[in-house]
């Protein structure tokens, strides 16, 4: 237990302990913080306090306004900053509980704090590794006898985003333009009139690996540091005019929103549960058999303009991957591209079995064939400017949680194309 109060549904206990860059109206410097209850503790007021083998050396990172460095110091830093966080934070340890002058430079109440990108984002990549959603988007488009393209049960698929449109939790999305083709006109320029979401989760790469020198998946759990909520904004009709032969390119760039908290693998790993059972078995440089899925319960809520609450239009589950997180990974180094600390890779859309676990519009409406109902006579196909849509996630432990703050985006009218 953790001397700061908070109930059993707060997703930001002492179990937890997740990292995010935050500034205030009184310090815009941007700081590392970590979570608990309803405070953040700033660490650069505290760095002296990490005192063990390995950060006693290198207490500047605490000082830094991204996480990268601490990120590449490796797992058993990792650890020992957790250590360190949960002695000082518990209901038996004095340093920071009975000390006011401290305690009042270390906190600071989350309701008063910007959220800002938790690293700095040189690469992003994007999977796609839900067979549910996979499957679902191959009968849309191409039939049932031809769902999964054939590579997809052999290697984890993905495409190379654009990390400089990653943003923060609650920065508005602007709608945007591109060419489009309806059935039988020619191609023009225009807004995009089929915006959508996409459920996913993200991981943040901790150590990276020098050029030509792949991960091998014994050690990839060395490489990942932890994980955020995501969603990869996608405009379906320009997107489906461009997509061959390259794949995704404007109707994926204009914008990727995460969660502001990184929550650990270290937090996570009690709640891990067997991997999905692939058939064909993965090839050997892929296969692992410790589990490295985790039961993280996943929301999606629309807000459309005039409601006062978001309507959930989704729950679906991180079981519902296919492909490992470490199985990303391995995949994309096993060529020798070098990751760097702070790269960002995605899941892909976590879809389910059932209508209402569907990680998209484009599946919860069926390609446009049926609405989403929103409650109050509002009903969706694809999003209209003012929607917001709210994506949460959290793992249920025996009293208490381990959540990822809200990813929020609102959509914003397009600029004149």
């Amino acid at each position: 237990m953790s001397f700061i109060n908070y109930s059993e549904d707060c997703e930001f206990s002492i179990q937890n302990l997740p990292y995010g860059v935050f500034s205030t109206d009184a310090n815009p410097k941007h700081r590392i913080g970590v979570a608990i209850g309803d405070q953040v503790l700033d660490l650069s007021t505290i760095t002296d306090l990490f005192n063990g083998p390995i950060l006693s050396e290198c207490q500047g990172v605490f000082s830094e306004g991204t996480l990268n460095s601490f990120m590449s110091l490796g797992r058993p830093a990792w650890k020992e900053a957790r250590t360190t966080l949960q002695r000082l934070l518990s209901t038996s340890e004095p340093t920071l509980r009975d000390n006011a002058e401290l305690r009042k430079r270390a906190f600071v109440p989350q309701s008063a704090v910007k959220m800002h990108l938790p690293a700095t984002i040189g690469d992003y990549t994007d999977f796609y590794s839900s067979m549910f959603h996979a499957t679902n988007v191959g009968i849309m488009f191409r039939g049932k006898d031809n769902a999964l393209q054939p590579n997809w049960k052999h290697l984890p698929v993905a495409y190379h985003g654009r990390s400089s449109s990653v943003v923060i939790s609650g920065t508005p999305i602007r709608r945007p333009c591109g060419q489009l083709k309806p059935a039988d006109d020619p191609p023009s320029v225009g807004a995009c009139k089929l915006l959508d979401f996409e459920l996913e989760m993200g991981f943040f790469v901790g150590p990276g690996n020098n050029l030509g020198d792949p991960i091998k998946i014994n050690k990839a759990q060395d490489h990942i540091f932890g994980m955020v909520l995501m969603n990869d904004w996608s405009a379906r009709d320009i997107q489906k005019w461009e997509y061959v032969p390259l794949g995704p390119f404007l109707g994926k760039n204009f914008g990727t929103t995460i969660s502001p908290w990184v929550v650990t693998m270290d937090a996570l790993e009690q709640f891990a549960i067997p991997n999905c059972k692939q058939d064909p078995p993965a090839q050997p440089y892929l296969h692992h058999d410790d589990p490295y899925t985790f039961d993280i319960k996943l929301l999606v809520s629309i807000k459309a303009e005039g409601m006062k609450e978001g309507a959930v239009v989704a729950r679906s589950n991180h079981k519902n991957l296919y492909w490992t997180v470490k199985q990303q990974l391995v995949h994309h180094a096993i060529s020798g591209c070098n990751m760097n600390p702070g790269d960002l890779l995605g899941s892909g859309t976590i879809s389910g079995e059932t209508d209402d676990s569907l990680g998209s519009l484009l599946e919860l409406c069926w390609k446009g064939t049926r609405e989403v109902d929103l409650g109050g006579g509002i009903k969706r196909k694809f999003l209209k400017d003012g929607d917001e849509v709210i994506l949460k996630g959290y793992c249920q432990g025996d009293g208490y949680r381990v959540g990822f703050g809200e990813c929020t985006g609102k959509i914003l009218p397009a600029h004149p194309c």
